[in-house]
């Protein structure tokens, strides 16, 4: 891997991030990876142990196992990893939904997740269609455990998960959670008075590039996990693209750099949580 500006936001390396999906690791070889212009090796010690190795240094970093997922921090943990409290829940499919490598910066890759007004042209058929597109007025806030939630966000969906008959008015809640890792709560498509969860655990290879890794705890409805995988990787096909041709790759912070409209309220607001945290990393910070 060629040399990557390397991280200085204490809330970033001190903090959890996911770097690989368990099933995607074996015991025979070394899995080779980035984190924040860090290159890692993962080394296997049997079927349990999971140890982290930083290639400058040979020094061995903090490293978990949650979800299906193999965490690693770079500094001292500060906070424990995301919990996601449906994953506890018996009557859910728990699915990792892929590793998606993307050529732009992991904090557009939240924003473009929070995006409701791209959802009928990037994904029409499925997760909007023409003419519904207009983004209704919804809530949004930092609540006082520091997350910005979105609220009462309305979207009609032709197709809003593999489960789905037909179209219908789909409920949606958002929640950035920490400046990487962003949860999204839907209608489920049978039992439409349950939420399903969709986490993006997205990991920052490095200021321009990322890797995306979708949790999924979809209600049981009869369609199994090969399905609830096979859709998440087809909506984020869809999304890859647009993503990659963001210019510029790193997501602006000035107020100024970009003109949003009403249904751009939670990226205004995440942009503003981010500059109030000092996130830099994969931004381009605001002029004074």
């Amino acid at each position: 891997m060629s040399r990557a500006a390397l991280c200085s936001d204490r809330v970033l390396l001190n903090d959890w991030h996911v770097i690989a999906d368990l099933t995607n690791l074996s015991p025979d070889k070394p899995f080779h990876t980035r984190l924040l212009g860090v290159d890692l090796t993962v080394h296997c010690r049997g079927r349990y142990n999971k140890e982290i190795v930083r290639d400058d240094t040979g020094r061995e970093i903090n490293s978990a196992k949650r979800y299906g997922f193999l965490w690693a921090c770079l500094g001292t943990p500060e906070r424990d990893i995301v919990f996601v409290p449906e994953a506890e829940e018996p009557d859910r499919y728990l699915v990792t939904g892929g590793s998606i490598a993307v050529r732009s910066s992991g904090l557009r890759a939240v924003e473009n997740f929070l995006d409701m007004g791209h959802l009928p042209f990037v994904h029409p058929g499925y997760l909007g269609e023409e003419p519904h597109t207009e983004v209704a007025p919804y809530n949004v806030r930092v609540t006082e455990a520091d997350e910005v939630l979105a609220t009462e966000c309305k979207f009609y969906q032709p197709f809003a998960s593999p489960s789905a008959k037909d179209g219908f008015l789909v409920n949606y809640i958002y929640k950035v959670v920490r400046p990487y890792t962003v949860a999204l709560y839907k209608s489920n498509s049978v039992h439409k008075d349950r939420l399903d969860t969709i986490t993006l655990f997205v990991q920052p290879v490095d200021e321009e590039n990322c890797i995306a890794h979708p949790f999924l705890c979809y209600v049981k409805d009869g369609t199994g996990e090969a399905a609830v995988r096979c859709f998440m990787q087809l909506i984020f096909a869809q999304d890859k693209p647009i993503l990659e041709n963001q210019l510029p790759k790193r997501l602006p912070l000035d107020p100024r750099a970009e003109t949003p409209i009403r249904a751009d309220a939670v990226s205004v607001y995440y942009r503003r949580w981010l500059r109030d945290r000092s996130v830099s990393y994969g931004a381009i910070p605001a002029r004074l």
